[in-house]
């Protein structure tokens, strides 16, 4: 897509939302962002958080990388955009929620399995990046095998996100707030064909339909 072609469609936004969305614009800017969720996406492009959660502007605090790792704590550690997402939503925002959103077709769970030539100069970062994929690779690897690459890869998926979850609970504030009752977190998983949605159900260990959930929600009321 071209910038010519953005210029066309911020205008067609501001024809069809300006209007419309005023008054919360100048909402937001008068009081400030006071988001509820923090949301941790991959960067694919096929992944619109607020598409996927029907949300306004202010409502999702966004957090995008390849793969949707959550690197674990580390105070000496310089590789601090993520990191820094976290602490801001949890310290200074105040979330209620987290959302670890995983998806299939997966190309960052995909490239765990190519090797990337240490001296790809060009591949410096993406290479350093995928390390914190490993883990769910050999899980992965430990119930599938090698040769089913679709499950493989859809197990891969899977498994990153309930390990980025864990990486999660290394951030002292997160740790504290779930301990403390003052904060949710649950993985989903994202099919891009169908618009699907699972949740991940730490009591039975597996993927469930978000209606699932939303039936045992009900059922507690």
């Amino acid at each position: 897509m071209s910038a010519e072609t953005l210029i066309k469609s911020y205008k067609e936004f501001k024809q069809k939302y300006g209007k419309q969305y005023s008054t919360l614009f100048q909402k937001l800017v008068e009081e400030g962002q006071s988001p509820k969720t923090l949301f941790i996406a991959c960067s694919d492009s096929r992944v619109v958080p607020s598409l996927i959660t029907h949300t306004k502007p202010g409502d999702l605090f966004i957090d995008r990388n390849i793969g949707n790792f959550v690197p674990p704590f580390d105070e000496d550690s310089e590789a601090s955009g993520t990191p820094a997402v976290i602490e801001y939503a949890l310290s200074v925002l105040n979330v209620d929620n987290i959302i670890l959103c995983g998806h299939t077709q997966c190309g960052a769970c995909k490239s765990l399995y190519q090797d990337i030539p240490e001296d790809d100069i060009e591949m410096t970062h993406i290479r350093k990046w995928l390390k914190f994929g490993e883990s769910a690779k050999e899980q992965a690897i430990a119930l599938i095998g090698l040769k089913d690459k679709k499950n493989l890869y859809s197990a891969t998926e899977k498994f990153n996100i309930i390990d980025q979850m864990k990486n999660l609970l290394t951030y002292p504030a997160v740790k504290r707030k779930v301990k403390e009752g003052k904060i949710f977190v649950q993985g989903w998983y994202y099919h891009l064909d169908s618009g699907e949605l699972e949740y991940f159900d730490p009591i039975e260990h597996r993927f469930l339909h978000v209606e699932q959930y939303l039936k045992k929600e009900k059922a507690t009321v």
